[in-house]
């Protein structure tokens, strides 16, 4: 019955125009006072000690990193090293959208970031070349996917505090899936790039890939300095986060001199707005996770699941399936604050590591981010190539066939998840 009071309550509250942060806590406000024993100093008490937790620092700094390389022009010496690597390809610059997007992801974190930053280059430089616009924001769209999959991913942070998992072990469980992503939506770029009859884009050339190189060899240098420190025990993934920005900082103003202090002003508002956003989302759901916890409500969904079906590959596929669903209509991090506390107690009676299901969680909702309604990384990538958002929507739908063959993957051979996070802290 709890359960059902929240969800009604949540969409509900949706329905009537709502923003999601207050839907979350209206609905848990609305069923303290129909259940009349929970105070409403302890709804309050809920909703600061939501947003009081140390990892959860990672997000302002990871957004102020992500936003500061944008702004001093860094992408831009990352999409110069990427066309020199890999523009000699069959599919050049469609072959380097995937790789520059490897290499910003370990910068921007999210894949909103990815497409605003690094893809609105890669879009206008692909469209020049004589690419197929619904082709360009295709596969910018896909490789988009990549932000969140790669460290330093914002969706597994608020995965990880909501989940109360690692997010050291969650930042190592996206390695390999994000390259194997990358190398799938490669693959598809040299198929549709022979059927297409897209050449290259740029000749090798030793000395151009080893000049570009030199030019972004320090912001390249960013995921290895925040990889590699929580992989020696150097600093937390939350210090690893200021380490970032301060590294962005010492680029902007010192090394490439690009930044003014006017811009970081301006990035530092922007991150204000964004953080103080992501938060308001994260205090109205830990009202709804704790009502759900103390309720019971979570053991009822998890008796109703398995009175349904106890086969483990049945349950992650409708998980999978599920989530997809839910994909086209939240958002992926009040999405991940929302469903943790329901579906984590169902996954760990099967047998499924929190740090696994957290990988899956992420990749289903932000494959909502490519497909209608919601689809914000389209509506941004139809406004850079000037396309209407249903020929948006048409240029992904072919990149879906890897993205949700890679989720398969990692549904269902969890080593390809779980090798980097055993290896390195188990």
């Amino acid at each position: 019955m709890t359960a059902a009071i929240l969800l009604f309550g949540f969409f509900g509250l949706l329905a009537m125009g709502f923003p999601v942060a207050i839907a979350l806590a209206g609905s848990g406000i609305v069923f303290a006072y129909i259940d009349g024993t929970i105070p409403m100093l302890a709804i309050v008490h809920r909703m600061a000690s939501g947003v009081d937790s140390f990892p959860l620092l990672c997000v302002p700094f990871f957004i102020m990193a992500g936003l500061l390389m944008n702004t001093s022009g860094i992408t831009e010496r990352i999409y110069d090293f990427a066309v020199a690597a890999v523009g000699w390809m069959r599919g050049g610059l469609a072959q380097v959208n995937v790789i520059g997007s490897v290499i910003f992801a370990g910068m921007s974190g999210t894949a909103v970031g990815d497409a605003a930053g690094l893809g609105t280059i890669e879009v206008r430089a692909m469209k020049a070349h004589g690419y197929d616009p619904k082709f360009a924001v295709g596969i910018t769209a896909a490789s988009s996917m990549l932000g969140p999959l790669l460290p330093p991913s914002l969706p597994l942070v608020i995965y990880g505090v909501s989940a109360n998992a690692s997010i050291g072990q969650l930042f190592a469980a996206g390695i390999v899936p994000g390259l194997l992503l990358a190398t799938c939506l490669m693959s598809m770029v040299y198929y549709y790039a022979r059927v297409r009859g897209y050449g290259a884009d740029a000749k090798f050339r030793l000395s151009e890939m080893f000049r570009t190189f030199l030019r972004g060899a320090l912001p390249l240098a960013t995921p290895i300095i925040i990889i590699g420190g929580m992989r020696a025990g150097a600093f937390t993934p939350t210090e690893g986060a200021i380490c970032a920005v301060a590294w962005a900082l010492l680029l902007g103003l010192f090394v490439f001199r690009t930044l003014g202090w006017k811009a970081i002003a301006k990035v530092s508002f922007e991150t204000v707005e964004i953080t103080a956003t992501i938060l308001i989302i994260v205090a109205g759901s830990e009202i709804f996770g704790w009502l759900l916890t103390t309720t019971r409500a979570s053991e009822m969904v998890v008796g109703w699941v398995l009175a349904l079906t106890e086969q483990k590959w049945l349950i992650l596929l409708l998980a999978n399936i599920f989530l997809l669903l839910v994909g086209l209509a939240i958002e992926p991090l009040p999405a991940i604050l929302i469903l943790t506390p329901i579906m984590l107690p169902i996954m760990e009676t099967i047998g499924v590591d929190p740090v696994h299901f957290g990988l899956i969680m992420v990749l289903n909702l932000c494959i909502g981010l490519l497909t209608p309604p919601v689809g914000i990384v389209l509506f941004i990538l139809a406004r850079v190539g000037n396309i209407s958002f249903e020929d948006a929507a048409k240029g992904v739908w072919p990149f879906m066939i890897p993205l949700v063959g890679v989720l398969m993957l990692c549904t269902y051979v969890p080593e390809i998840v779980m090798w980097l996070p055993t290896m390195w802290y188990r």
